[in-house]
Order: C-alpha cells, then sequence, then structure tokens
C-alpha cells in the first residue's frame, strides 16, 4: 500500500509538472518542464549523498580515527546488512551532539550510514541497532533515490511555477488578464501542492522503515524505545544548522517540535510511529 501511494503521489507531481509547463508555453512549455525534471533528477541522483553528508560535516567512519565507535558500531551494522541481503554501506560520523541518524545513496551498492555522536551517547546497542535496521530499510527499498526524485520534481514544479508567472501564461492565449491569472496561480498553488505531496511520499516511506526494522529485529520493541529517547533527545538538544534540504532524511525530525514544523514535517508524530510499531507485536 505504501509502495501503491507512493507512485501514485509520484505520478501527481509530474502531472502538476507537466500541466505547469503546458500553461507556461505549450508544448514548448511542456519540454521545458519534461527537461528541467530529466536535469535535476539525473544531478540528484548522483550527487545528493555526497551534498548530504557535506551538509552536516559528516565525517568517514574508519579504524584508524575512532576505534572504539568503530569497534562498536562496524560488527553491528555489517551483521544487519548480511541479514537484510544488502552490501556493507560507508559509515560516516556526524560531529553533533544531537541524537539522530540517515542514510543515503543512490542504491545499495552506493548507500552511506550516517549518525551523530549523540546518539552513540545515548542509546545501548540493542536500540542503535533498531535505528539503524530503519535506515538500511531506506537502503532496502531504495527510498533515498524516490526521496530525491520527490524533491527535484517539487523544485522543478516551483521553477516551472515562476516562469508561468512572469511569462503570463501561453503566447497564443486570447485573453492575457487570463493567461497571466493562470501563471498567478500556478505560482502560488503548484509549489504548495508539490511540497504537501513530497511531505506525504516521506511519511509513507517512514513507515516502510520501521517495519522493515522490527522485521529484521524481530521484534519492533527496540525501535519503540528508540524513538521515544530520540523525540526526547532531538527536544532537548536540537541539531545545531541542519539544513531543510536534508531534514527529511533523518530518522528524527532534527528541529524543535513546535506546531508548525509539526504541520509541515516531513516525518508522522512520533506518537503514530510508535502506535503502528505496538500494533505488530500480534
Amino acid at each position: 500500500m505504501n509502495s501503491l501511494k507512493t507512485v501514485a503521489l509520484l505520478g501527481l507531481m509530474s502531472g502538476i509538472l507537466l500541466f505547469g509547463g503546458e500553461l507556461f508555453g505549450g508544448r514548448n512549455g511542456l519540454l521545458i518542464g519534461l527537461m528541467l525534471a530529466v536535469g535535476m533528477n539525473f544531478f540528484s541522483y548522483f550527487f545528493s549523498d555526497k551534498l548530504a553528508l557535506a551538509s552536516c560535516s559528516a565525517q568517514p567512519l574508519t579504524q584508524e580515527e575512532n576505534p572504539e565507535i568503530y569497534a562498536r558500531m562496524y560488527p553491528l551494522i555489517q551483521g544487519l546488512a548480511r541479514r537484510m541481503d544488502l552490501p556493507m554501506p560507508k559509515l560516516w560520523v556526524i560531529p553533533d551532539p544531537s541524537p539522530n541518524a540517515f542514510a543515503t545513496g543512490r542504491d545499495p551498492e552506493h548507500a552511506s550510514v550516517a549518525f551523530t555522536e549523540g546518539i552513540l551517547r545515548l542509546m545501548n546497542d540493542q536500540e542503535l541497532e533498531a535505528v539503524i535496521a530503519h535506515e538500511l530499510g531506506h537502503v532496502l527499498h531504495r527510498d533515498i533515490l524516490i526521496s530525491s526524485v520527490a524533491a527535484t520534481l517539487a523544485a522543478a514544479i516551483s521553477v516551472v511555477g515562476r516562469m508561468a508567472f512572469f511569462f503570463g501564461g501561453r503566447r497564443d492565449d486570447r485573453d492575457e488578464r487570463g493567461g497571466a491569472l493562470g501563471g498567478l496561480v500556478m505560482m502560488i498553488v503548484a509549489p504548495i501542492a508539490a511540497m504537501l505531496i513530497q511531505m506525504a511520499i516521506s511519511r509513507s516511506r517512514e513507515y516502510s522503515a520501521d517495519e522493515a526494522s522490527a522485521k529484521y529485529m524481530g521484534s519492533p520493541e527496540p525501535l519503540i524505545h528508540a524513538l521515544g529517547q530520540l523525540e526526547r533527545g532531538v527536544e532537548r538538544v536540537p541539531m545545531y544548522d541542519p539544513s531543510p534540504a536534508t531534514a527529511h532524511l533523518y530518522i528524527m525530525n532534527p528541529f524543535r517540535a513546535g506546531f508548525l514544523a509539526s504541520l509541515f514535517s516531513t516525518h508522522p508524530p512520533t506518537e503514530q510511529r510508535i502506535a503502528r510499531l505496538q500494533a505488530m507485536r500480534q
């Protein structure tokens, strides 16, 4: 169901992009919309992981530079990767006291898992393993690629919306006011719709990754405990200057909780995630 929902939402985003391109300039505008989507997706496919890791100053985890962390994390993640039939991902440490983690990479062969110094101090090995299983669930389901496609489609929709507004719709429109009005609607409504669809996709994939963690851990309990600790930990110590562009990658929203933050969050409410996991106990 989550996969079907994701495909439907991505299709809807593509439809908005093509509609905006057609509104902007007929067939030529449609072609521009397609070229934008293809070009931005190409860039995102190959470089989104590097940008995400650079944005949080992540450092490669090596046995020489971090022997204690390496000795703790490498066997744990290696065992999970074997159980999930995945290649061993590259490991990264984020120098931040806030507890969090994320996975990135265009496919399982190019995956990376990054975790903060804060999560290493907060959690025991079983809770850490549940968090990493969640992140490897994203890798297994190729969610990083899906979220990158959604993000680039949303960005392309915003660009086409601005073009439609400033150029006032198709040149062959007889009613220039109608073209201008259509451009204004496209500029305002389309990016908001794209953002909401992007959030829906992200929330759907978080539920799937939670389920993967429960499956490969053999129980939902470790992740239930981990999510509760993560929410309290992020509330006490939010991440230092997190990038909004990569917030959807983390297992927990890195921003401090609030009404607007929860309304426009790319993550489902933690209590809903825990409730779904509790329902899996049986």
